[in-house]
């Protein structure tokens, strides 16, 4: 079975791309939805027992999985592809102050977090990545990437 991981930076339009995937047809699947997620020493981790059922799971097309937490990299052998969504600082920074109150992103403290992060751990998320997707283009440019992505990788 073919999974896609998609990965970057909170704003990087993962969530986005991922509603636009799942419109298509593909099987989508975004880890920041309850239950995926569990906080160890205050570090956000997947669970292993959810991502290791989803895995192995048997499916008749890909799955687009998407997600951003430090342990990922344990099943990096189980992706047929990792892409990293990318975006200039001040197109994340836009989209985060864009975002309703509550979000995470849409407090000041947030987004000085992701500017830190942006610079700390996506270079991480980059070396990890087999694909590199510019999110600061039309969503429809995004999606066509990533589609072509999905087609071209088994």
């Amino acid at each position: 079975m073919t999974v896609l991981l998609l990965t970057g930076m909170s704003g990087a339009g993962k969530s986005t791309a991922l509603a636009a995937l799942a419109r298509l047809g593909f099987e989508t699947i975004d880890t920041d939805e309850a239950g995926w997620i569990e906080s160890v020493d205050g570090e956000p981790l997947w669970r292993r027992d959810r991502i290791d059922e989803a895995l192995g799971a048997s499916r008749s097309g890909p799955l687009v999985l998407v997600g951003t937490v430090a342990n990922q990299g344990e099943w990096a052998d189980r992706f047929a592809a990792v892409v990293l969504l990318t975006a200039p600082v001040e197109v994340l920074m836009r989209r985060l102050r864009d975002r309703p109150a509550g979000q995470y992103g849409s407090t000041a403290a947030d987004r000085a977090q992701v500017a830190r992060d942006a610079a700390d751990v996506e270079p991480l998320l980059r070396a990890m990545a087999t694909h590199v997707v510019d999110t600061s283009v039309d969503l429809e440019e995004v999606v066509a990437e990533l589609a072509s992505i999905l087609r071209t990788t088994r």
